[in-house]
């Protein structure tokens, strides 16, 4: 009798967890509140990239002299609730912390590379196994500097991918140009990164997975986890707002709201959300040919099939706090100075706004591996900014620990107990 797993979540991360347990040969049910690819996930409105090459940390060696300016900015990158902070501080500083030395910054990025190598390899793969390898392109992704001056002043995250493996060619502003003649023309630098990619429609890629996984003989629960039942350390059944589910196995990747069911299975972890934003406008013909970051304004904007999407921000803020609109309408105005020609389509019958909870751990790195307080329950969240890019070596590794089969990487940068030993943050 195949071992049945309830994998608590059908974000992306939860949908690849379900694919790969399903061709192991599990038996697999998805719990999840809402419609699967709906706006309820991060994975809905993130900004596509299925990035190899995005092993830094949100946080580098002095960013915190950075932050009063970014808070000052109304167009800046972070923003914070004020009436959050006091709670944020703990989280904040070990945020900052886990990345004040360069050597902190190489080593994350040593364990990210790992987690992220192939990736867009990885989804082609199983976007082909579900019919929907049309969403996936293999493409270089850009990166774009005012001048080369700044592009040299951010080096030493350059070389810290270099060291890793990554490769890319620079852009002089001729060449940008010629490759994106939209761009707004103080850009005179860009790097355009090899064996890149990105999803035109990270929704559509979600409902197809969970569709294909269904067909598959997986069972979708519409309700919501709220605790475990265990005998002798061993899971009996998962408690839901639907009643008990009797199973042999958990997996936590319900996203930003898996901290309660962390310290259910044993793990007290320092789960926080950056809530980000999108904007999409409707202009066919017009803007980005390359999924193109602005390493200036820290958003990226995205060709997909839904619309031009330009992604981004930080906001600190409560897990259920109400969006902040005006966040979008900052990246509405960066897309309009971004790319002049599309200034005319930005209306507001041609667009949609969206804000999501990125999952994020103070260190970088998401929580992957057995929980605590039982073998039975792992954990897979916390993935931050790079959820979709990583979510399909993440259903790899752990349709590999449920099967007793030894994971293709190491798990140790990912363990949920490397926080044991370190002060509360949360």
């Amino acid at each position: 009798m195949s071992k049945h797993i309830v994998v608590i979540g059908a974000g992306v991360v939860g949908a690849a967890v379900a694919h790969h347990c399903l061709r192991a040969g599990l038996k697999v049910t998805l719990l999840e509140p809402g419609k699967p690819g709906d706006a309820q996930a991060a994975s809905f409105g993130n900004a596509g990239w299925l990035s190899s090459h995005s092993i830094l940390p949100p946080a580098y060696p002095g960013v915190w002299k950075q932050v009063p300016k970014w808070l000052l900015d109304p167009l800046g990158p972070l923003t914070v609730r004020w009436r959050h902070l006091p709670k944020a501080i703990p989280w904040l500083s070990a945020y900052l912390a886990s990345a004040w030395t360069h050597q902190q910054v190489k080593n994350t990025s040593i364990s990210l590379r790992t987690l992220l190598r192939d990736a867009p390899n990885l989804h082609k793969e199983m976007a082909n196994q579900i019919g929907v390898g049309n969403l996936i392109c293999l493409r270089e992704v850009l990166h774009t500097y005012p001048t080369q001056a700044d592009f040299e002043a951010d080096s030493i995250g350059w070389d810290i991918r270099r060291d890793a493996g990554v490769t890319w060619r620079c852009l002089n502003k001729k060449l940008l140009h010629d490759l994106e003649p939209e761009l707004n023309a103080k850009y005179e630098w860009g790097v355009l990164v090899d064996g890149t990619g990105y999803c035109l429609n990270p929704s559509d890629y979600v409902k197809a997975l969970v569709e294909d996984s269904l067909q598959a003989g997986a069972t979708l629960k519409r309700a919501s986890a709220h605790s475990f039942n265990f005998i002798n350390g061993k899971l009996a059944s998962v408690n839901t707002s639907a009643g008990l589910i009797e199973c042999d196995a958990a997996v936590i990747a319900a996203g930003a709201r898996a901290k309660e069911l962390a310290l259910e299975a044993g793990d007290h972890l320092p789960l926080a959300t950056e809530r980000g934003y999108h904007y999409v406008v409707q202009a066919p013909g017009q803007g980005p040919n390359h999924p193109t970051m602005f390493m200036d304004q820290k958003v990226i904007v995205t060709p997909l099939s839904s619309g031009i999407r330009i992604a981004g921000q930080v906001e600190i803020a409560g897990l259920d706090d109400a969006p902040n609109w005006q966040r979008a309408e900052i990246l509405r105005q960066h897309l309009a100075t971004l790319y002049p020609r599309l200034a005319d389509n930005i209306s507001t019958d041609h667009i949609n706004v969206w804000m999501g909870r990125r999952p994020s751990l103070p260190d970088g790195l998401p929580c992957i591996g057995f929980a605590s307080g039982s073998q039975s329950v792992i954990h897979a969240f916390g993935h931050g900014h790079v959820g979709l890019a990583s979510s399909a070596r993440t259903g790899r590794l752990v349709a590999q620990l449920l099967t007793n089969t030894s994971p293709e990487i190491e798990l140790k940068p990912f363990s949920p107990q490397r926080f044991k030993n370190k002060q509360s943050v949360s």
